[in-house]
C-alpha cells in the first residue's frame, strides 16, 4: 500500500483591499491548526516521505508550521495544486506513484472532491474538508490512482 495524504491549508486572513488571493498569509488560527496538524501527523505515525504544496502563501505557511512538528521532509511548490480539479490533482499524484506516503498541501473545493472521488468513485458524495483537516488515502501500490481505487484510512481536523 502508498499513501496520499491531503492536507487543506489553515485558516487565512481575509484578503486585504488590492490583495492577490495567493498572497493571503494564515491568521493566528490558522498557524495553531497547522502546528497541531503537524503533531496529529506524527502522533500518527504519518510523516510523509514527500511534500508537494500549492504556492499560496497560506499553502506554504501550514506546511512550515507541520514541519515545525515533523521535522524535514523533502518538499517542493507545485504551482498546478492551486486551484486544482480532482483530475489534475490525480495526475500529480500519479506521476509521484514512487512515493510511499506523498502530502500534497492546497486548497478545497479541489481536495475534498479528490477524496470523494477516490474513497467512493463520486467526487459529488462528500462536503466538508475543514481547513487544516487531513484525509489519509491508502492506495494498493502498484494501482493507478482512479475512482473507488483508495481507502479513506484517516480523517482529522482541529
Amino acid at each position: 500500500m502508498r499513501e496520499l495524504i491531503l492536507l487543506r491549508h489553515a485558516h487565512a486572513e481575509p484578503a486585504a483591499n488590492g490583495q492577490a488571493d495567493l498572497d493571503r498569509p494564515l491568521s493566528a488560527e490558522g498557524l495553531a491548526e497547522a502546528e497541531a496538524a503537524g503533531r496529529w501527523l506524527v502522533a500518527n505515525n504519518l510523516v510523509p516521505d514527500s511534500v508537494l504544496c500549492s504556492p499560496s502563501r497560506r499553502a506554504r505557511e501550514t506546511l512550515e508550521a507541520v514541519l515545525g512538528a515533523v521535522g524535514y521532509v523533502d518538499q517542493r511548490i507545485e504551482p498546478s495544486i492551486y486551484e486544482a480539479s480532482p483530475g489534475t490533482l490525480i495526475a500529480l499524484a500519479d506521476a509521484n506513484a514512487e512515493v510511499g506516503r506523498l502530502m500534497l498541501v492546497g486548497h478545497n473545493p479541489g481536495f475534498e472532491r479528490l477524496a470523494a472521488l477516490l474513497h467512493s468513485g463520486q467526487s459529488g458524495d462528500y462536503r466538508g474538508m475543514p481547513p487544516a483537516a487531513i484525509a489519509v488515502l491508502s492506495v494498493p501500490a502498484d494501482a493507478a490512482l482512479e475512482p473507488g481505487v483508495a481507502q479513506l484510512s484517516a480523517f482529522w481536523w482541529p
